[in-house]
């Protein structure tokens, strides 16, 4: 059975990957030097035989000419062709009648070539050729002499070569071996700041404390990590803070509900266990306290459903989409009114569009015309404007009231703040704090000062968005026609 083509390279890559950086660092480090040696082999090598076979190329024309001037001198008949030693030049001589001599005791060449044979009958000079096989091959030089030729030869030796290739395999295998040490060193030094990042980020993760910071060391891209990584502990030290501010300014506000809603919830238990209830609170004290219960559950249930707002911060299902503001605004002022019918609203709006969130815009603007009917007077609406600004979009919520106090502007859109004008009102001191979380999120501003009616305006300026394509033709057609 045989496995299939590409499986084999995902398993050497999944188990590249399973590496250490250390390990990975290594393996480069050697494999980069292996390949470089063996280059260098290769080239060297190349190099080293055409260097010596040019040297024994020049040491065969040499003797050649010697012994070409030696035949020339005695003839190529009477040429006194010493024993051969045992070594060294290989010599022969052509004579005219094609026939050969060579040395007593010398090993027999390979037969004369066609080539040779025409030099020893004067078609051309000389002749360098090499024959026989890798092992036992010869490079034979041919010079004319007289009426014929003399040869010397030189058997092929590749024992340098080799012994050279022998020499740079042992110091390519220390090469590497030294590269793969330097490799391990050089990933050791260079990795040490992310070994101590990383114990600090797992002394951080065991002992959740985020107050400390890991020390910034190192430079280039390791610093930037450090930097980030702080970054990173201090926004998860805003955001522990902020939860625990949260949890704090909550569990406060949530006592004084409660306790009230426990206190008249014992009695209401209390009175009817002894049997006592009508006679101790009658018909009009029994509807007042019910009453009392409804508004504790009402304002209860309006505080928990804000804090969990509030709570849930940035993180939200909904997405943002491009809505026109106009529906959104009238939508809340329409929720305004059933939620409270004596509030009169006045809108005077303009179609503009926004990239955000619907749901909570309506919120925002839903808060801003509850804080807005708290203080408005009964025979006062309030107005809600909404126009195009500047490549923003405002919205102003204007009530008639007696304006907010200089001292509570900085901190009305603190968490829970409620000025002491405000405290015997209902509701939990969140609205204009989800407010301005909301516009926050959408990338506007929020602010407060008094209104020309002598009360409060708050005015919120969001960044503007194009209108869809259709709409932005049809609002082009429209002013070409009125023009």
């Amino acid at each position: 059975m045989t496995r299939p083509a590409g499986r084999e390279p995902r398993r050497l890559t999944r188990w590249w990957r399973r590496r250490s950086l250390r390990a990975r660092l290594t393996v480069i480090a050697a494999t980069a030097i292996a390949v470089s040696v063996f280059v260098a082999f290769q080239v060297a090598s190349e190099l080293l035989g055409w260097e010596l076979q040019d040297s024994a190329k020049d040491q065969l024309r040499a003797d050649s000419r010697v012994l070409a001037t030696s035949a020339q001198r005695a003839g190529l008949a009477q040429l006194q062709l010493p024993p051969y030693p045992g070594s060294g030049r290989l010599v022969r001589v052509i004579l005219p009648d094609g026939s050969t001599r060579t040395p007593t005791g010398q090993p027999a060449l390979p037969p004369v070539s066609e080539p040779a044979e025409r030099v020893a009958r004067g078609a051309s000079a000389d002749l360098m050729e090499s024959k026989g096989s890798d092992e036992d091959g010869y490079l034979i030089y041919t010079l004319r002499a007289g009426d014929g030729a003399v040869q010397v030869a030189q058997v092929a030796d590749d024992s340098p070569i080799n012994q050279f290739g022998f020499g740079m395999l042992l110091i390519g295998l220390l090469c590497v071996a030294g590269g793969a040490l330097v490799g391990r060193t050089v990933a050791r030094t260079g990795l040490a700041p992310i070994d101590r990042l990383t114990a600090a980020a797992v002394r951080v993760a065991h002992t959740r404390d985020l107050d400390a910071d890991i020390p910034d060391e190192g430079g280039g891209e390791i610093r930037r990590l450090i930097q980030s990584i702080n970054d990173m502990l201090a926004a998860l030290r805003d955001s522990r803070r902020a939860q625990r501010l949260l949890a704090e300014d909550a569990a406060h506000e949530l006592k004084t509900p409660l306790t009230s809603l426990r206190l008249n919830v014992e009695l209401l238990i209390r009175l009817d266990r002894r049997g006592t209830l009508d006679s101790a609170l009658p018909a009009e004290s029994r509807t007042r306290l019910l009453n009392d219960l409804g508004a504790q559950v009402a304002e209860l249930s309006t505080l928990v459903a804000e804090l969990t707002d509030l709570a849930r911060g940035d993180v939200s299902d909904e997405s943002t989409e491009l809505l026109d503001l106009a529906d959104v605004v009238a939508a809340a002022a329409t929720r305004a009114c059933s939620r409270a019918p004596d509030v009169e609203v006045a809108l005077d709006v303009t179609s503009v569009w926004v990239s955000g969130r619907p749901a909570a815009l309506e919120r925002a603007v839903l808060n801003l015309i509850d804080n807005a009917g708290k203080w408005s007077p009964a025979d006062q609406p309030v107005q809600v404007r909404l126009r195009a600004g500047d490549a923003t979009v405002v919205l102003e919520v204007d009530d008639a009231g007696p304006g907010i106090d200089a001292a509570d502007v900085p901190r009305v859109f603190d968490r829970f703040y409620r000025a002491d004008s405000a405290r015997a009102l209902p509701g939990s001191g969140l609205g204009l704090s989800i407010v301005q979380r909301v516009v926050d999120a959408h990338g506007g501003q929020v602010s407060v000062t008094r209104s020309a009616r002598g009360g409060a305006l708050l005015r919120v300026g969001l960044p503007a968005a194009a209108p869809p394509a259709p709409i932005a033709r049809l609002t082009a057609g429209e002013d070409t026609a009125a023009s």
